[in-house]
């Protein structure tokens, strides 16, 4: 029987994160991964020898003293990832087409709340209000520093009210409210059901700077593995737990792999969805109320991916990275909504990719979709999907070919379609229940799966578990490496590393 001091299950970015910041801390670590490979939904894949991002397109927090920025420090890999920032307004626009409204996003905190009140001149008391909330939110969550994170909750007053709310008692400009509800399409919940508090932690670092990076996910994914060979830690691909035995005084004894190999440990940490940690803990041992609280959880809004090239021999075409987000209506619960009666809200994305030193010009298109549209074929399997499931995808297929043309007629002869893939693809590649974007829906009031579990050497993190996205799920390792590490080592480490 093998013994670690730690297992880490899921390679994602909160498993990558707790596996490299336990061994950085002289533990010694196995990372679990059910896929091939590591990396999640980090791990970009490749057609035609084109490159595409899996799930990690654009995030914030890469401003000096962000806390983007001082985990990437902390961890050793600050200098491995190149932002490739989103460095003009036009390449950041939002446009509610129903109103046929166009507006631009500047970088910079400040620079946004100014553009804000030139775009709506009466409305410049209920945007600096706004934009002064969600500063003090940030300011007073202590999970956003990681000399101060901890495991116990930091709750504030805008934890209990809904974005929806904060909004409304603002303003009655029906265009400001859905500008600023913009960004929940990176958590995917509706304004009425998101904690202001939450909305404003998401959104905080977007507002202040967003990029994408260079080689996008993968360039993590290589970061860590580079850092992985320089402490104890092994990684197995292809595995996972499926059994908990020799369970006394709730300590799990002994962990069974797939493989049958019996691995014993200090802690076990899941990063994975927690409807997965919930089948694979054995139920005796957990209460009904605990049970019921984890099949309580919503999946969070999903979306169909189509993916795609211009094809162009006009050397003046130039692909700069951009976002451009289409807005049906400005009612943002309606387009967050699986019976949404009207066209679904879209985000196209381009981006110029380099590989083998031919570049080329992608287009990704991802527009919001839901389980319950993909209900009927919710049993099927990748490579062996029906003919009504086929007829459905080549129809979302056209139609999001369609509106990325409309937006975009240059393209008209210039833009192919490479490939495509529905919430169910993202299902099976990522092992998650729904192919939800962004784990469970995280609603006012809701006590998420995160820290230390009914057995008492069992941990959760991940997206699911404090924020959604590359950063949150990042966080909730910080918080509970830091209760697994300890408080007092943990604490001179990353003083350590922050400092130097």
């Amino acid at each position: 029987m093998k013994k670690y001091d730690n297992i880490v299950v899921g390679s994602g970015i909160s498993g990558l994160t707790l596996a490299l910041l336990l061994g950085m801390n002289g533990h010694s670590v196995l990372l679990l991964e059910k896929n091939k490979h590591i990396g999640g939904s980090l791990t970009r894949f490749y057609r035609k020898g084109i490159p595409f991002d899996t799930g990690f397109h654009f995030t914030g927090g890469f401003y000096k003293n962000g806390i983007l920025h001082d985990m990437l420090t902390v961890l050793g890999i600050h200098d491995y990832i190149r932002p490739v920032y989103i460095a003009q307004g036009k390449n950041n626009r939002f446009v509610f087409e129903k109103e046929q409204a166009v507006f631009d996003l500047p970088v910079g905190y400040q620079a946004i709340i100014s553009k804000f009140k030139d775009y709506f001149p009466s409305e410049t008391t209920a945007i600096d209000r706004y934009f002064d909330m969600v500063k003090d939110v940030c300011s007073k969550t202590v999970s956003m520093d990681l000399r101060n994170i901890t495991l116990s909750p930091n709750v504030i007053n805008e934890d209990y009210i809904s974005l929806d709310k904060v909004l409304n008692s603002l303003t009655d400009n029906r265009l400001l409210k859905g500008l600023l509800s913009g960004f929940c399409m990176c958590h995917g919940v509706k304004p009425a059901e998101i904690s202001f508090a939450n909305h404003s932690r998401v959104s905080y670092d977007l507002y202040k700077s967003m990029s994408r990076v260079k080689n996008g996910g993968d360039a993590f994914i290589k970061a860590f593995k580079e850092r992985f060979a320089k402490f104890n830690i092994d990684v197995m691909c292809s595995s996972f737990i499926k059994e908990c035995i020799d369970i006394k005084n709730d300590h799990v004894g002994r962990f069974v792999l797939n493989n049958g190999d019996e691995i014993s440990c200090k802690h076990c940490i899941f990063t994975i969805h927690p409807q997965e940690i919930l089948k694979i803990l054995p139920q005796k041992h957990l209460s009904k109320a605990f049970i019921e609280r984890v099949k309580s959880f919503e999946p969070s809004a999903g979306f169909f991916s189509v993916y795609g090239i211009v094809e162009s021999d006009d050397a003046s075409d130039t692909f700069e990275p951009t976002i451009l987000s289409l807005f049906p209506t400005t009612d943002i619960n309606l387009l967050i909504d699986p019976y949404n009666p009207g066209p679904p809200a879209m985000v196209i994305m381009k981006n110029t990719e380099t590989l083998n030193a031919k570049s080329y010009m992608v287009l990704n298109a991802l527009e919001v979709s839901f389980p319950e549209h993909v209900e009927a074929w919710k049993n099927s399997k990748q490579e062996k999907r029906p003919n009504g499931y086929m007829k459905y995808k080549q129809e979302r297929i056209n139609n999001i070919s369609k509106r990325l043309i409309d937006t975009y007629p240059e393209y008209s002869d210039s833009f192919k379609v490479v490939t495509a893939a529905s919430i169910l693809t993202f299902r099976d590649y990522l092992h998650s229940p729904h192919g939800s974007a962004y784990g469970v829906k995280q609603k006012i009031g809701q006590f998420n799966l995160f820290g230390k579990l009914p057995l008492r050497n069992v941990y959760a993190a991940g997206q699911s578990s404090v924020l959604p996205g590359l950063v949150g799920a990042m966080m909730s390792s910080f918080i509970v490496g830091r209760a697994v590490i300890g408080k007092d080592d943990y604490n001179r480490f990353i003083g350590r590393e922050l400092d130097s």
